[in-house]
């Protein structure tokens, strides 16, 4: 459901701003660094505190089926529930009604060909915010850690899971197409918000099941990391979108 109704079928006309909201979760309860914990499937009990995550690549298809790719350079941003950049947005995008939206999670191989010169002002956004192994290692396309007990381990122990590609030799960059479910009107004078859900429990009990107490670090790993890739893919999905005018509405 829209934040406001919006029913003007008036004509769209020039270039706008769409804005994402990444709102993290963990399942149906709002994500809290440090002071909750969460139980999954396994009834491990967790306590988080990182979510950082790339996304990348945009692309926005309107009702006509068109669609408007986000400039490549430019199509690389990091969420962090740490430091409370979780929104994003897309400048110069035309004017219409935007049904869905396309992004990866991660950096895409022919972005990482390019070579650390080919990263721009990128690479040293990753190396700030700890989304970099380093080069020839690549990028974390995630960042989640914290602490957790189960009935096997009894104290609180950290973990740690970093997935991203290894260089070219593992490609774990996927991408997700999400249905807005509300057409997101973009014009020189409507800045559309799409609130995205990001839910973290997904990451370690989403369709591929994960076991801290079975290993804690999960990391470069060519049997797990990629099922955590797969997770993560699912782990996204639009909870409404408010269309306005202005930069906050």
């Amino acid at each position: 459901m829209a934040c406001n109704d919006d029913d003007n079928m008036e004509e769209l006309s020039g270039e706008g701003t769409v804005k994402l909201t990444f709102d993290n979760s963990v399942g149906s309860d709002d994500l809290l660094l440090g002071t909750s914990s969460y139980t999954n499937s396994q009834n491990e009990v967790l306590t988080i505190s990182r979510l950082n995550y790339i996304v990348s690549n945009f692309t926005l298809t309107n009702d006509m089926g068109e669609t408007f790719t986000y400039p490549k350079d430019d199509s690389y941003f990091i969420t962090s529930e740490e430091t409370g950049e979780t929104e994003i947005s897309l400048t110069n995008v035309p004017a219409g009604r935007y049904v869905s939206v396309t992004f990866g999670i991660g950096v895409d191989q022919e972005k990482y060909l390019q070579g650390a010169d080919g990263q721009g002002t990128f690479l040293a956004k990753a190396e700030e915010t700890n989304m970099m192994w380093a080069w020839q290692a690549g990028y974390k396309f995630l960042n989640f850690e914290g602490t957790f007990t189960s009935q096997s381990v009894t104290e609180p122990t950290n973990f740690k899971v970093h997935m991203g590609s290894h260089g070219s030799s593992l490609d774990n960059y996927k991408e997700v197409t999400l249905n807005l479910g509300t057409e997101a009107l973009v014009s020189d004078e409507m800045t559309p918000i799409i609130h995205l859900v990001a839910d973290a429990n997904a990451i370690l009990d989403g369709a591929n099941k994960l076991s801290l107490s079975e290993q804690a670090v999960i990391m470069v790993s060519e049997e797990k990391s990629p099922k955590v890739a797969a997770n993560v893919s699912g782990m996204f999905t639009v909870d409404h979108v408010h269309n306005g005018t202005g930069d906050t509405h």
